[in-house]
């Protein structure tokens, strides 16, 4: 369970990454759920790992989509 909550960490972060480029700021709205389940895994499983990236990957998407005008 650790593994899987480090890894949806891991991917969550590169997605949040990805939708730092302009033009793929969308990205977010896909990042953001998938983060959310990271972050029940890690959460469950103790991961301390997998939660800080989940929570770092959830509120940098929330920025962006905020800046980006996709949160209203």
């Amino acid at each position: 369970m650790k593994i899987i909550g480090l890894i949806l960490g891991i991917l969550s972060a590169l997605g949040m990454l990805l939708a730092f480029i302009p033009l793929l700021g969308w990205l977010n709205w896909i990042n953001i759920p998938f983060a959310i389940i990271g972050l029940i895994f890690s959460v469950i499983s103790k991961s301390k790992g997998g939660t800080v990236l989940c929570i770092v990957a959830i509120i940098f998407g929330m920025i962006r989509l905020a800046l980006g005008g996709g949160i209203i």
